[in-house]
């Protein structure tokens, strides 16, 4: 009983589950997790408030940044009028194709397409990439300009293909007269890597953006932050391909100032007609205040080739010209000024006492250094007999200015003719201007490695040996001496106009030359006076029968030295090699309104072929320029132009022979006057 009951009887367990351990463990790990669940939700909610409270304002903009670009809106350039207001720089419209580059896929791919769309090219290709190296991410940058209609045709029919390509408008330079004021206006053209340098070491780049020419020579150079303007912008939303959805907000741009020029339009087209054909330069400026009428350098070239870009070939073509018209005449032609220096020398001379005006020497046809036999020739062979102050400036005596080069000395002569402008920049308002040579010892030590000797200071005198001038700084130097010694800044602005006029301000450079005496100004104009009116003036033929008083001096400055005993002989020389003609000239005498200084390259005799044309100048404004602008000019009274009556009048004359010779020059190495030349 018991072993059956021990058989088949139910074994007893121990229990299987702690239900009181599960239960403390599931509470164990509930909490664990709620308060991972917490931690979590309290980060989440904290980066979500960092996100959308604290860093609003960051994630935002760069949110934003995404949709919405800021476009640079590039100004309009200002306007270009002479000084009568007629327009000689103008922007026209014309149409570009205008690619985001980032939102293109393949670039390459896109081009060779374009090839055949809108006829584009290697150099429209290699001129974008220059752009956009300069520009932001996602400024739509030109592709092609200048799009014809049929090409913006073409675009339009395939304009699906490019979501990311655009047409649209700009503005070109143009200048409506070309050749005639290239010198003057200068010209635009596309910004290169040396203009960005330059920018943004100016930090101006900024101001820069969306435009693509800016301001090359000229008064475009000069004047370039006034004319500019400044950039706005466009906010705009774009979608993924880079295309403009809607204008958010705008911030216009400024449109440049417009700039009055001191240039008659019509009297610097009158001049270019007369120069046609010759090298040369004209400057016509007013001495009341120096600023310039016309300022004509011939030949020239015409300043639109270089807005849109000149081809190679083009360029090549300009700079291999034999007559060199790239470079102006009137502000970069140096020169030896010749004899047209006499009458600021004899002021000098007179201001430091070194003659008077009727101290007289005998000129025999050569003047000897003393202690030497050293012989310094005259242009005339024959020589002018006894000759004082006023005969020597009217009849262009070289003798007596090699005196007084002599008794001055280069020091003495450097200093006043400095002052007088030469040697030194006029602070006209273009860039591109010589300095030309105004010779010092110090000059020729650093220059050639020699020491300047007596010899030097002879052929100074008559405005040869190493003394070169422009036509500007001549025609400077011709307005101080008409204005007894007050010293204007030559200058072609008028007045600037944009929200107000703002007129032209003499930055006074140089300080008035105020030594000489009345008497001293006065003797030299009255020289000049007989170079045109007395019957042995150098330059009295050009201007016989005249309706107006006007004083002058001619010049001939020789292009190569002549060897002892060698004689100048035109006929037998090339063009190339024939002197250069000068003449500078003022009018009325009484009341100046009008200085004219001309050089006529290979001409010949200054007398004889420059003061002709500065007959021709006079009279055109004189005489039928200056009545048609007297009312805008506020010129009604008689003294403007002098009447026939007054002019009638006796002109001032002297008793010595008449003489129709000018000056040359000769003697190795240094240039002086060669005998038997005409002007």
């Amino acid at each position: 009983m018991n072993l059956l009951t021990k058989l088949f009887a139910t074994p007893r367990h121990d229990p299987i589950r702690d239900n009181k351990a599960e239960r403390n463990l599931f509470a164990r790990r509930a909490l664990v997790a709620f308060i991972g669940t917490l931690l979590l939700t309290v980060v989440l909610f904290t980066n979500l408030y960092n996100l959308q409270v604290t860093e609003y304002d960051k994630y935002q903009t760069r949110s934003n940044g995404n949709r919405i670009k800021l476009l640079p809106v590039p100004p309009t350039r200002g306007l270009i009028y002479d000084r009568y207001g007629k327009l000689l720089a103008e922007n026209l419209t014309f149409f570009g194709l205008y690619i985001v580059p980032e939102k293109v896929e393949n670039l390459d791919r896109t081009f060779d397409e374009l090839r055949d769309v809108v006829g584009l090219t290697d150099s429209d290709i290699e001129q974008f990439k220059k752009e956009r190296r300069r520009s932001s991410r996602y400024t739509p940058i030109m592709l092609k300009s200048d799009l014809t209609e049929e090409q913006i045709a073409r675009f339009a029919v395939n304009q699906y293909n490019y979501p990311s390509l655009d047409i649209r408008p700009y503005f070109k330079r143009h200048y409506l007269y070309g050749e005639p004021l290239t010198h003057i206006l200068g010209y635009v053209a596309r910004i290169n890597d040396k203009d960005v340098e330059r920018l943004k070491k100016e930090e101006k780049d900024a101001n820069y953006a969306g435009t693509t020419d800016i301001g090359k020579l000229g008064i475009e150079r000069f004047y370039e932050d006034q004319l500019h303007g400044t950039a706005g912008y466009e906010q705009v939303e774009i979608n993924n391909r880079g295309k403009v959805i809607r204008k958010l907000s705008e911030q216009p741009p400024v449109a440049g100032k417009s700039i009055y020029l001191t240039i008659d339009l019509e009297l610097q087209r009158f001049i270019t007609d007369l120069l046609a054909g010759q090298k040369g330069a004209v400057v016509v400026m007013d001495p009341r205040d120096s600023s310039i009428l016309a300022m004509v350098s011939s030949p020239s070239y015409d300043n639109n080739l270089f807005v849109g870009g000149i081809s190679g070939s083009a360029y090549k073509r300009l700079l291999e010209d034999p007559t060199r018209p790239l470079y102006s005449r009137a502000t970069q032609g140096a020169y030896p000024p010749a004899s047209t220096v006499k009458p600021f020398i004899a002021v000098a001379a007179l201001t430091e006492g070194v003659i008077t005006p009727n101290m007289t020497i005998f000129d025999p046809g050569y003047w000897i250094l003393p202690n030497s036999t050293k012989r310094f020739r005259d242009w005339k062979k024959t020589g002018h007999g006894s000759l004082n102050l006023y005969k020597s400036i009217t009849e262009s005596a070289d003798t007596y200015f090699y005196q007084v080069a002599y008794k001055m000395g280069i020091d003495k002569m450097s200093e006043w003719m400095t002052r007088f402008g030469f040697g030194v920049p006029t602070g006209v308002d273009i860039q591109e201007e010589t300095s030309g040579i105004m010779p010092t010892r110090e000059w020729k030590q650093k220059r050639y490695k020699k020491p300047w000797v007596i010899g030097d200071t002879i052929p100074v005198g008559i405005g040869q040996g190493y003394w070169t001038a422009t036509p500007l700084q001549l025609a400077k130097a011709t307005s101080v001496l008409v204005n007894d010694g007050k010293v204007n800044t030559p200058h072609l602005m008028k007045e600037t106009v944009g929200s107000e006029k703002e007129p032209y301000k003499d930055p006074l450079l140089y300080e008035d030359i105020s030594e000489p005496t009345k008497a001293a100004w006065n003797e030299a104009k009255r020289g000049m006076y007989g170079v045109v009116n007395a019957p042995n003036g150098t330059g009295r033929k050009a201007f016989t029968g005249a309706a107006y008083r006007v004083a002058g001096k001619s010049g001939t400055a020789q292009v190569f030295s002549l060897k002892e005993n060698q004689r100048y002989d035109a006929s037998q020389l090339k063009r190339e090699l024939h002197d250069h003609a000068w003449f500078t000239a003022y009018a009325p005498y009484e009341n100046p309104h009008i200085v004219v200084s001309i050089i006529l390259e290979n001409a010949g005799g200054g007398s004889g072929n420059a003061a002709p044309v500065v007959r021709q100048i006079m009279d055109y404004y004189l005489l039928h320029r200056l009545p048609q602008v007297a009312k805008l000019e506020g010129i009604t009274d008689e003294q403007s132009v002098n009447s026939a009556a007054e002019q009638s009048k006796a002109a001032e004359n002297n008793s010595e022979e008449a003489a129709t010779s000018g000056d040359m020059p000769i003697e190795e190495p240094i240039s002086l006057p060669h005998e038997g030349a005409t002007e």
